[in-house]
């Protein structure tokens, strides 16, 4: 698999790009509300695209390419159009209050309304578990694009996280969120060319348009359901669930997106984009790894049916473009954490450690600073990627059924219904949370289905009973809070 100078050239204008944006965005930065949320000026329809692009990484291209290689359509049901039925339908509401949250309590990390809609206490754990936490995620995809480097330039790992992870860091830091947002932009573009090429290239191998509809036929029995087992109708409904929490602001880089727009308005237009894109866009990407099986068949690994299929079927120079969409779509989701992660860092830990901080107004200066460092200690963990092992992928798995427990009582301490579900309502979720997690590790639950939800089943029914118990000790802070939140 080795690549053309052509295709290495184009490569490496990608990730050129990437520094020049970064250059470019230094210079639109004069605060740190500029620095960590665009100063509230994002317009829509880049607001939206950069949701979107931030849900994908690599995984998509190996890890999903393996899903749609064995069990077909039903990945674009559970995962796709689950995520663009939440964003869609709750679009005037997640999105509106994280821009009054912005306007009227002027946070500029996700976590800032936590010390008054809870207590101190409560914001820090969850600050400290999901800070800590991103800090090995990140890590590790860089050592995924490291990976992904090696295998198709034969660059070692370090170098390959070197690169990655040092023009990303490079960018990052000059820019902000500004960066993060117009390489988000790039970056869209690139898949988008990508992924049309594939698909007209994958058409003509079986014979034109008409296989879109055909080729359901020759796959493996089940391929084309909708539902195909262990992905039943139970998982995708708590799947549903998942990403309800998760791309209305569970994931801190994707509320940063909501809380940077300028109006409500703007913040419901940018949510519906994302939504419309996701139910519209993975029938066209998807379209390859679905076929796959007909033109790869009997693969012996079928998370790298995408990669061969890029090597097998495109020319020189666009095999280079559809491996820069992989790495721009990676580099996407990690340069979106690392400027949310940085903003809790600023906003919300350094407070609560040093009271010079405490006024409210982070320097530009401090805000660079706190990328830089994050951003070089999710490098200097890559590089220690292999001696991690199992450990490093454990923590992974913990990262991502937190993200579940810690979001229940973030969107659910928005909603005025919850409003008597205070401290121990959202501390005692995130810990049964992980139980739950815990025991679906260690003991058969049955199925796919609960072992993906419990964590964050547990979660709710917690938060919510142990709001109905607490319901007549409503401090007034908070029924104000919500009061300005949820009203015009």
């Amino acid at each position: 698999m080795e690549l053309s100078t052509i295709d290495l050239i184009v490569i490496g204008v990608f990730f050129l790009m990437m520094l020049v944006i970064g250059v470019w965005s230094y210079f639109r930065n004069n605060s740190a509300e500029d620095y960590f949320v665009a100063g509230g000026k994002l317009p829509w329809w880049l607001s939206g695209i950069s949701h979107h692009v931030s849900g994908y990484s690599g995984a998509v291209f190996v890890a999903y390419a393996g899903l749609a290689y064995t069990h077909g359509f039903s990945l674009y049901i559970w995962w796709a159009l689950g995520i663009g039925l939440s964003v869609v339908i709750s679009a005037k509401i997640f999105p509106v209050y994280w821009v009054r949250l912005r306007k009227r309590f002027k946070i500029q990390s996700p976590l800032e309304f936590l010390v008054t809609r809870y207590n101190l206490a409560t914001q820090q754990l969850m600050a400290w578990s999901g800070v800590i936490l991103k800090l090995f995620d990140i890590g590790a995809k860089w050592a995924a694009i490291a990976i992904l480097l090696n295998v198709f330039t034969g660059i070692s790992l370090t170098y390959g996280i070197l690169i990655s992870g040092g023009i990303s860091l490079l960018y990052i830091t000059f820019g902000g969120l500004w960066a993060v947002i117009i390489t988000d932009f790039a970056q869209f573009i690139v898949q988008i060319i990508a992924g049309l090429v594939m698909f007209y290239v994958v058409i003509e191998k079986l014979g034109g348009i008409e296989s879109v509809f055909t080729v359901w036929d020759q796959l493996p029995e089940g391929n084309g359901d909708a539902f195909n087992d262990p992905y039943t109708v139970g998982f995708a409904l708590l799947f549903l669930f998942i990403n309800f929490l998760s791309y209305n602001g569970g994931q801190w880089n994707l509320a940063t997106r909501y809380i940077s727009s300028p109006s409500e308005q703007e913040a419901t237009k940018a949510a519906r984009l994302s939504g419309i894109l996701y139910i519209i866009w993975p029938l066209i990407l998807f379209f390859p790894m679905w076929a796959a099986p007909v033109i790869l068949p009997d693969l012996e690994d079928p998370t790298q049916s995408y990669g061969i299929l890029t090597m097998e079927l495109l020319p020189v120079g666009l095999i280079g473009l559809v491996i820069a969409s992989l790495f721009a779509n990676t580099m996407s989701m990690t340069s979106s954490d690392i400027n949310t992660i940085s903003a809790v860092i600023t906003r919300d830990i350094l407070p609560a450690l040093n009271k010079k901080f405490r006024d409210g107004k982070t320097s530009l200066l401090t805000a660079r600073i706190t990328t830089f460092l994050f951003t070089l200690g999710t490098i200097l963990i890559a590089l220690q990627f292999e001696k991690f092992g199992g450990v490093l992928g454990l923590i992974i798995s913990w990262f991502g059924a937190l993200v579940g427990p810690i979001a229940v009582p973030m969107l659910f301490g928005l909603i005025p219904w919850f409003k008597s579900c205070g401290p121990k309502a959202a501390i005692g979720s995130i810990l049964v949370g992980l139980v739950a997690f815990v025991i679906t590790k260690n003991v058969d639950v049955g199925s796919l289905a609960l072992e993906i939800g419990l964590p964050v089943i547990c979660s709710t029914i917690t938060y919510i009973l142990i709001g109905f118990i607490e319901r007549d000790n409503v401090p007034e802070k908070v029924k104000q809070m919500l009061e300005d939140v949820s009203h015009e």
